[in-house]
């Protein structure tokens, strides 16, 4: 009996000690994430194209694989959902913004909506959707989507999408912008970068603008150089998920690389103001206190120390698995519950904000600057 009890409980400590190894929970994850699905995609688009378009594009996970010349990245394909103005052709070509959804995806009354507004002013929408085409659907939580697709991923995505979009006749290539909500806004900020747009679109001068909805501001990525295209940002008082000081702080650091910076802020507001539902407290976490810093190599760092131990050779899975098993000291950062849902002042604020931010550095013509009255 005895000698039983001594081997299980060598077996046992074997299980816990394979449980801990990361090949093996990459291996786990790996046999749980879908894989990526065959779609057909396209690099280039005719002045007709609309609907969903797949096009080429790249999952990079961590920011450090796209410093590394895309060492390791695995191809995908993206998804994006164009529409264009009346008129629109490559006589007339007009403005095109890319639109990154939050990380709980497309939400109903925000991009879509977006979209209709920006077309009726003239301006084309690609709403990116970055989920679905790496297998990423509904029937999965929203903390194993947002933890298996990354901001870096959303990011890539959006270069993707401008070389696309460059490619249309009906599309003014050197007035594309960026706008991106919450997740999709922290890749909003990350697509200013230079670095980045070296590496994703070298042939491009890179977004004519960028616009940042209630992005969180935990992520300080050393950027020593950008394009120069202005940022415009938008934020509720009332919302918990953004550190109102770090976002002013990152604000800073654009503005002393020579950025210009628009800020709104809304009073009373919280998270995601545009959504059909009520304002009401949610479950979900939000870092706040901290700041990643990350290093030359694109390595995150977190009070001195590396936050993931990951290396160029770091495996997707892998990857997952560290940010899964091994963010210990990150979710030390970690709060839960912040508020969220319908803000008809900050959801008028926010398309009027827009809609001024493009007149100006559009330069769209009195028509399509007209105010709906």
């Amino acid at each position: 009996m005895k000698k039983w009890l001594l081997g299980a409980l060598a077996l046992l400590v074997i299980l816990v000690g394979l449980l801990l190894w990361r090949p093996v929970q990459a291996l786990l994850i790996g046999w749980y994430l879908p894989k990526f699905p065959d779609h057909v995609a396209v690099s280039a688009l005719a002045a007709e194209a609309r609907g969903p378009i797949y096009f080429p594009s790249a999952t990079v996970f961590d920011f450090d694989v796209i410093l590394n010349g895309m060492h390791g990245a695995q191809p995908t394909t993206g998804l994006g959902y164009l529409s264009v103005p009346a008129g629109a052709s490559a006589a007339q070509p007009v403005p095109a913004m890319v639109i990154l959804p939050g990380s709980g995806g497309i939400s109903p009354g925000r991009e879509e909506e977006y979209a209709k507004l920006l077309n009726r002013h003239g301006i084309a929408a690609f709403i990116v959707e970055y989920y679905e085409p790496r297998g990423m659907t509904s029937d999965f939580s929203y903390m194993l989507r947002s933890g298996s697709v990354t901001e870096f991923d959303i990011v890539t995505d959006a270069y993707s999408a401008l070389k696309l979009l460059s490619t249309s006749p009906a599309i003014d290539p050197k007035r594309i912008g960026v706008m991106g909500f919450s997740y999709g806004a922290m890749a909003t900020r990350i697509a200013m970068d230079d670095r980045i747009r070296a590496v994703l679109a070298p042939q491009s001068p890179g977004f004519a603008l960028h616009a940042d909805f209630y992005g969180p501001c935990f992520q300080k990525l050393g950027t020593t150089r950008t394009n120069g295209a202005p940022l415009l940002t938008l934020r509720g008082t009332a919302d918990n998920s953004n550190d109102l000081a770090a976002c002013a702080q990152r604000e800073k650091e654009f503005e002393a690389l020579g950025v210009t910076v628009e800020r709104h802020t809304f009073e009373g507001a919280g998270h995601a103001w545009e959504n059909t539902t009520p304002q009401q407290m949610n479950d979900k976490p939000y870092i706040v206190g901290c700041e990643l810093d990350y290093d030359a190599q694109g390595f995150a760092w977190l009070n001195g120390r590396r936050v993931s131990d990951v290396d160029a050779d770091t495996s997707r899975l892998e990857r997952i698995a560290a940010r899964y098993f091994g963010n210990s000291a990150l979710m030390d950062c970690a709060k839960y519950g912040y508020l969220v849902g319908k803000n008809e002042a900050a959801t008028q604020g926010g398309y009027d904000a827009l809609l001024g931010f493009l007149e100006k550095w559009f330069a769209l013509t009195p028509a399509q600057a007209a105010r709906p009255q």
